[in-house]
């Protein structure tokens, strides 16, 4: 698969006009259920959910999502309209903070295991050291070294049909990680190339998983 797919100009939708088109009318507790700041409700999904997605896009405009995740209400709320998220150690890529500091728009999904429902926050973002803060988000007596920050434009608790469809929490659609290459493989596979031999293999799927264990904070 080397030739990209071009798409048919005629079925190609280009217009808001034409888009709404083809839906029914947006019903009107749809757009009443936005709110502009963290009710109760909304406090009490973050305060339990243990992960979130949060898109972000660069200064020419290509988009990022990135996955954070901690034990449940890592996220702190500061006040109704100001969130808190620890930065831990990763793979010092640095999208999703190079992203912000040249485009500070951000939209976060959170998820909590169990729930169907997800729930969606807009906002824009600035990154802070400020120690006060970071203090109490020590994980393992480990302090992050930076947090995001995030005003709240938008939220609002969204409908499970996507998690119904895709039954992400029914344990008999659970697929078999064996069933696809190990994280390193896959990896030295699009590099430099994987060992052949398979104690060398699972030595070095050993070390990530240590890795994993020595550098999670």
């Amino acid at each position: 698969m080397s030739e990209t797919t071009e798409l048919d100009p005629q079925h190609i939708v280009s217009d808001e006009a034409d888009l709404r088109a083809g839906y029914g009318a947006t019903h009107d507790i749809a757009i009443r259920k936005c709110l502009d700041r963290i009710d109760a409700h909304a406090r009490a999904f973050i305060e339990r959910s243990p992960f979130l997605c949060i898109g972000t896009q660069a200064r020419d405009g290509r988009a990022d999502v990135s996955p954070r995740g901690d034990p449940a209400g890592f996220v702190r709320i500061l006040d109704e309209r100001t969130l808190l998220i620890p930065d831990r150690p990763g793979n010092n890529r640095l999208d999703t903070l190079v992203n912000i500091l040249s485009n500070p728009r951000v939209g976060l999904i959170f998820l909590i295991p169990g729930y169907d429902e997800t729930m969606r926050l807009n906002g824009t973002a600035q990154l802070t050291r400020d120690p006060a803060l970071l203090e109490g988000m020590a994980v393992n007596g480990r302090v992050p070294g930076l947090a995001i920050a995030v005003r709240v434009e938008e939220v609002f608790i969204h409908c499970a049909k996507a998690f119904r469809r895709s039954k992400l929490w029914d344990p008999a659609a659970r697929q078999d990680r064996g069933e696809m290459p190990s994280l390193v493989k896959i990896i030295l596979d699009q590099t430099e190339g994987a060992p052949e031999d398979p104690a060398e293999m699972s030595r070095l799927d050993d070390k990530l998983e240590e890795d994993y264990r020595r550098t999670m904070y």
